[in-house]
């Protein structure tokens, strides 16, 4: 009886995700004139040249964002934990602080700074990963945070150092193997809030895929509503690609024990 009610539960929830991609999927190869089904919506992913450079423009601020990310937080959360423990709840509170201040405000406040990014690096639409990793910071920190938390962070650091490995070699090839899981769910979230956020983008001027997506609605809803399944697609994509890797570690790992 419980295996049929937890069966009928899973199909439930099924069906309340998959029948709103179903219907983006139904409108996008609908032709709306002639009637009947076409691919034109997605062939304009690739054949509309805005909405290509958007989607190129989003892809690179993805992967700048995660490395950027990465090569900032990683590190400062190790130290942290190691020698300076002191300053964790300062770190916490710096990393939490952009959930609670809304997009708009971190806009405007980072206009008088973008001035000189503008004039260093010129305008370019990748000049976001710096805003985008402010974004990403809450989310990307407690995934991290937890993985940490679940290691002897002390023990595996004292070992490494005790046989001449430098803090290059600790971090790299004994603390972040054991972390790996945390660092793929903070890059794939990163991903997936880089790929959807539009306020700032759009407060900017920038051409970003949420921003183009938003300006062929107005003209276009079936190549609008396609590039938006794209997206979601790709999300999807990433998080099963994180549990599969997930678990093909934690195999690996019990075998090894």
């Amino acid at each position: 009886m419980n295996r049929a009610i937890r069966w009928a539960l899973w199909v439930l929830f099924g069906l309340f995700f998959l029948f709103p991609l179903y219907a983006m999927a139904d409108f996008s190869t609908r032709n709306l004139i002639a009637g009947g089904r076409t691919a034109a919506a997605w062939r304009n992913l690739v054949a509309d040249e805005q909405l290509y450079h958007a989607i190129v423009i989003s892809l690179l601020l993805a992967v700048f964002t995660v490395v950027a990310m990465l090569v900032l937080l990683v590190p400062t959360m190790i130290w942290v934990r190691l020698r300076a423990r002191w300053a964790g709840r300062f770190v916490e509170f710096l990393c939490l602080l952009p959930l609670t201040i809304p997009a708009l405000v971190i806009v405007v406040g980072l206009r008088n700074v973008y001035l000189w990014v503008t004039y260093l690096l010129g305008e370019s639409a990748l000049t976001l990963t710096f805003v985008y990793v402010v974004l990403v910071l809450p989310f990307a920190y407690r995934s991290i945070d937890s993985a940490l938390a679940a290691i002897d962070l002390q023990t595996l650091s004292e070992a490494a150092r005790s046989l001449g490995a430098g803090w290059v070699s600790t971090i790299s090839r004994i603390i972040v193997p054991n972390i790996w899981s945390g660092i793929l769910s903070a890059a794939f979230i990163s991903i997936a809030v880089v790929l959807g956020e539009y306020t700032v983008a759009s407060l900017s001027g920038f051409e970003t895929l949420p921003v183009q997506i938003v300006a062929i609605g107005k003209s276009d809803g079936p190549t609008s509503v396609a590039a938006s399944l794209a997206t979601l697609l790709i999300g999807f994509a990433l998080l099963l690609v994180l549990a599969a890797l997930t678990r093909g570690r934690r195999r690996r790992s019990g075998v090894l024990q």
